[in-house]
């Protein structure tokens, strides 16, 4: 039996285990399943199988900074590490969960689909280990400039921490519409280290399409949503801070529910996949740097189909990790950060050191400079998701994406594709044999403040 929710303030009102990754969480509705797998579409798409026998992301440290990892959910156990709580007088620790949505997005990750007797949900990356990093209740603050200052405050320290412990991939599915300078500086710091940040674009297209952090941080790659046809959702967020996009609707992973299954929607499951990707890569070359994994993954990616090299839509396109592990081609330089919006070479050899200064210019170049997105922003930090996530009948808290706005769209600076990676936008997904899910409930924005996205 499964429930279900919807990311950011939109409630689903379909019968499966809802994946958490969103905030506004509503009771969740059972549902009945032979089994998990079967209902994940996206695994099918990606032939996850065929690329499972080359790679499983074994290996590889994904960091899921979020509402914490349930580590005892039974599809996944044995995946998930000590890590660090820094959601201070909150009960429990960082393998405490307050509101599912964390360990949504482990699922979706490193699920190994042990529940049930093997019947349970997998995610895209079953032998990647995942270092549970618990941020603050938005709910915790006293108001919503206190809950984004607060964001902005403990995210720096959460992406520092996940690099240090030696996670390659950081997964944040949480934003705000304001970033920060010290969040910048953590992400330089990070890419220094060596790993790859991904983050959800947020899930409010249709209500005023706010850019939101850390996805708009440069250095951060920003992650879109595509539903079971491959085309942006109607809700995921568009613009220059989208990078690529990948899966995000109806989605069916692990989660806190008393049914331990959940089915959900948001860029917050599109970022787990695209972190889950990343692991996959890396695991079948450990020797690259984080920005040859990145170069193989935007060489390989599938790209619009008007021709673009990218659009605000899907960005470069969607992320298309059997098509990396098959024909990777040349990953390119070692030192050399391959998207556009961030011009200092992040590697490790790299001054892990990086510098506020230079953090707070990134963070104002081509947009808002903190001062003025606060102005005009009316949403505290989320969880990244597409409208209310519902877990199994808990509300997921949503983490607000800061705003930060990307310089315009210049070319990619990549390696020449080889002809195996052709960028056609459908190549390396087949079409899925399950009908779209139902469009979501009427249920009113979240209003919890900053959180999943």
């Amino acid at each position: 039996m499964l429930f279900k929710r919807t990311r950011l303030g939109r409630r689903k009102a379909a019968a499966a285990a809802v994946l958490g990754l969103l905030l506004v969480g509503a009771p969740g509705q059972p549902a009945y399943a032979e089994g998990m797998r079967a209902q994940q579409w996206f695994l099918d798409a990606m032939k996850a199988e065929q690329m499972w026998r080359t790679s499983t992301g074994k290996g590889i440290t994904v960091a899921v900074i979020d509402t914490g990892v349930d580590a005892g959910n039974a599809d996944l156990k044995g995946r998930v590490l000590p890590g660090k709580d820094f959601a201070a007088g909150q009960a429990g620790d960082e393998h405490t969960d307050y509101d599912g949505h964390g360990t949504g997005m482990a699922g979706l990750i490193a699920g190994t689909g042990a529940a049930d007797g093997g019947n349970g949900a997998f995610g895209l990356a079953p032998g990647a280990k995942i270092l549970p990093v618990r941020m603050p209740k938005s709910t915790t603050a006293a108001n919503e400039a206190a809950s984004i200052e607060q964001f902005n405050q403990v995210l720096p320290k959460a992406i520092r921490y996940a690099a240090d412990a030696g996670a390659r991939v950081i997964n944040i599915s949480m934003a705000a519409e304001e970033g920060s300078p010290d969040v910048t500086a953590a992400v330089t710091y990070a890419l220094g280290k060596g790993a790859l940040v991904f983050a959800g674009v947020g899930n409010s297209a249709d209500k005023g399409n706010p850019v939101e952090y850390p996805a708009a941080t440069p250095g951060v790659v920003g992650v879109a949503a595509v539903g079971k046809d491959l085309r942006r959702t109607s809700w995921s967020e568009y613009g220059s801070q989208v990078d690529m996009s990948a899966p995000g609707a109806d989605m069916v992973a692990a989660c806190t529910s008393t049914t331990g299954f959940c089915r959900t929607d948001g860029t917050s499951d599109a970022t787990a996949i695209a972190s889950a990707s990343a692991a996959l890569i890396w695991s079948k070359h450990p020797d690259w740097t984080n920005n040859q994994v990145l170069r193989v993954m935007l060489n390989t990616i599938g790209a619009p189909t008007d021709g673009a090299k990218r659009n605000d839509s899907i960005g470069y396109g969607i992320v298309r990790p059997r098509i990396a592990l098959q024909n990777p081609g040349d990953p390119g330089p070692a030192d050399v950060y391959p998207l556009p919006d961030f011009k200092t070479a992040a590697s490790p050899s790299a001054s892990p050191n990086a510098s506020g200064s230079e953090g707070s210019d990134a963070q104002t170049k081509g947009g808002n400079s903190p001062a003025a997105a606060s102005q005009d922003s009316s949403t505290p930090w989320i969880a990244l998701g597409v409208g209310a996530v519902v877990l199994l009948g808990v509300g997921i808290a949503v983490a607000v994406v800061v705003r930060k706005r990307r310089t315009a769209a210049s070319p990619l600076p990549t390696t020449t594709p080889t002809p195996g990676q052709a960028h056609n936008t459908a190549q390396g997904f087949t079409p899925s044999p399950y009908t779209p899910p139902v469009p979501p409930n009427s249920v009113p924005p979240s209003d919890r403040g900053p959180g999943a996205v």
